[in-house]
């Protein structure tokens, strides 16, 4: 992230001074030290985003809730975050970067805290909206106090620490979070945070506050934030709930439909006319970004949902603990890192179209691949897709990032840059809520047409009883049979779902126009 950003992206645009008069730069050692602590804060915001992944069905069940009602500790989160990027600028401009990055970290480490405590699941969804709240400036706001504090011959090694965080903490997640759950409790998935963010905070304010930035009162636009939290707001409750309640059956999500649509109308209309608007609307007007956009929400949207039902579903039907779960959900992420430095060098010669393009058509080919699966397989067979997945991550991700910021004018890259992480979590947590309803209304569907089709003679019935149970044996049996099937066609439909849309990601991209520029993505988080 640059260290000059607009007040409506994800970073400051106030003047960034050297250290002060009396205050000396950071030595070599010290340099280290806070690339490292940066680096950690980085790792710790991006860790909670899938660190709850493997332990949706532990969480709710010690809550008393429903495993699709445990999924709202994913979207909370997500929601919450993708609320605070565009506030991050103005934040940092008003209160100073260092002091907002510093508070940010105490407040995530605090409000960790407090979700291990929550003793219901409407306690927890408030306290993880409260986190992700804190949690949404500490990704971009990390990368702008390494490019700050490190030289520019330095700058990067730096970013590559803080992108390789970035990378490695969503692999992290689902195989920490698995461990803790199992081991442990669900709550250590949450109390792991406190100490880091704890040290963070202290160490981060005694090496970093040297080169907090000039306090700027700018003007933020109240109204478009409003506007934003409500639609934002009312869309996920809609999401969420809709299934619990018949969906449009229900007058209150009918409401919250009415709500969603009113104030998102609203809330384009305030923003394409506002002088200093929150979100920035007016950077779609270029079509290589618009492209850009439609490519990340579909693709992203897609990889996110996939990866939200795995361990729902080999936790749920095949038998998996939270930690075998997190491991094989892992797998993904193994390449993804040892292609990710090979990517991003080809990116400056080759046309990123092309690069994201062949990434995002792999990664429907294996998701396209895992559409197939059955109840009897091996975790080689459920993991090797996974494995081979992980090439079509950083292909996607790292050209399509460039491609979008260079299809905006230069003074636009950092509000394009805070808008496209907003689309990307949002599209990720919308993609939640969907994939979750999706697969109980397709395993209800599936187990309704299997069991019109199962054993119309009794056949079945019969030999079960035959090997000595009981006639309610052999039934309860037969009935749990047909269930893992239906539960095994609706993952199947899933992903054949999501390797449809990887595969208009992949026709949008070329939507863009050839970039005539190359853009510097340090703005992008």
């Amino acid at each position: 992230m640059s260290s000059t950003v607009s007040a409506d992206a994800g970073a400051p645009s106030a003047p960034q001074p050297a250290p002060g008069l009396f205050e000396a730069p950071l030595t070599g050692g010290q340099l280290v030290g806070a690339g490292i602590l940066l680096a950690a804060a980085n790792f710790i915001a991006v860790l909670d985003t899938t660190i709850a992944n493997v332990s949706v069905s532990t969480i709710a069940g010690s809550l008393g809730a429903s495993t699709s009602q445990g999924t709202y500790v994913i979207t909370s989160y997500a929601v919450a975050e993708a609320i605070t990027v565009p506030l991050t600028g103005w934040l940092a401009n008003r209160f100073g970067t260092v002091r907002v990055f510093i508070l940010s970290m105490i407040m995530f480490g605090l409000f960790s805290a407090l979700c291990g405590f929550a003793n219901s699941l409407g306690m927890l969804i408030a306290f993880r909206v409260l986190q992700g709240l804190a949690g949404g400036p500490l990704m971009p706001l990390s990368q702008t106090l390494l490019l700050r504090i490190f030289p520019k011959e330095k700058a990067p090694a730096a970013v590559g620490l803080w992108a390789m965080t970035t990378l490695v903490a969503p692999i992290a997640g689902p195989i920490l979070g698995g461990v803790l759950c199992d081991q442990y409790s669900w709550p250590y998935i949450f109390w792991i945070n406190v100490p880091v963010a704890l040290v963070c905070g202290y160490l981060g304010w005694r090496m970093l506050k040297r080169y907090e930035s000039t306090m700027v009162k700018l003007p933020i636009d109240r109204i478009g934030l409003i506007l934003m939290v409500i639609w934002v707001a009312a869309l996920q409750l809609m999401l969420d709930e809709g299934k619990e309640k018949d969906w449009f059956e229900s007058t209150e999500i009918v409401l919250l439909a009415i709500v969603a649509v009113v104030f998102f109308v609203a809330f384009l209309i305030w923003e394409l006319t506002e002088k200093n608007p929150i979100v920035d609307l007016r950077v779609f007007r270029h079509r290589g970004f618009t492209a850009s956009v439609t490519t990340i929400c579909l693709a992203f949207g897609a990889f996110f949902g996939s990866v939200v039902l795995t361990p729902l579903w080999l936790q749920g039907y095949m038998g998996y603990t939270a930690t075998w779960s997190g491991c094989v959900s892992a797998l993904t992420g193994i390449l993804a890192v040892m292609t990710a430095p090979v990517v991003a060098k080809m990116s400056t010669t080759i046309d990123a179209r092309k690069l994201v393009c062949i990434g995002v058509v792999w990664l429907g080919l294996m998701t396209f691949i895992r559409a197939f699966n059955t109840t009897d397989m091996s975790m080689f067979q459920i993991g090797w897709p996974l494995f081979l997945q992980g090439v079509g991550l950083p292909l996607f991700f790292v050209p399509l990032t460039g491609l979008a910021l260079a299809s905006v004018n230069e003074e636009e890259t950092a509000s394009a840059a805070g808008l496209m992480s907003f689309c990307r979590t949002m599209a990720g947590a919308i993609a939640t809520s969907i994939v979750n309803t999706s697969w109980e209304n397709d395993t209800t569907y599936f187990r309704a047409e299997l069991s019109g089709l199962v054993d119309k003679m009794g056949d079945a019935v019969n030999t079960i009883t035959a090997s000595g149970l009981s006639a309610d044996q052999a039934t309860a049996s037969l009935s749990q049979t047909v269930q893992n099937q239906a539960v095994m066609l609706a993952t199947n439909h899933i992903f054949m779902m999501a390797a449809i849309s990887f595969s208009l990601a992949a026709m949008a991209v070329w939507l863009a126009p050839k970039p005539t520029r190359v853009a510097d993505t340090s703005a992008a988080h």
